[in-house]
């Protein structure tokens, strides 16, 4: 429950601090981070996704080879 208030804390804080008629006008600052962040963000994910790939292709691989070792005996 304290996570739930703490969470909405957190959001309305960011919803004040964003809004260009409240005192902080963080707006600009945060596009601006968005920006610079986006294709970052890009590239981690798709190197997390060439690991998983590869990762799930190797466990089909042995998956198969188990397969035949079972048949086989």
């Amino acid at each position: 429950m304290i996570s739930i208030i703490v969470g909405l804390i957190f959001i309305a804080f960011t919803v004040f601090a964003v809004l260009p008629s409240c005192p902080l006008n963080w707006g600009s600052d945060v596009v601006a981070f968005l920006k610079g962040f986006a294709p970052v963000l890009a590239a981690f994910l798709g190197f997390i996704c060439l690991f998983i790939g590869a990762a799930d292709i190797k466990d089909k691989s042995e998956a198969k080879k188990e397969d035949a070792e079972k048949v086989e005996a």
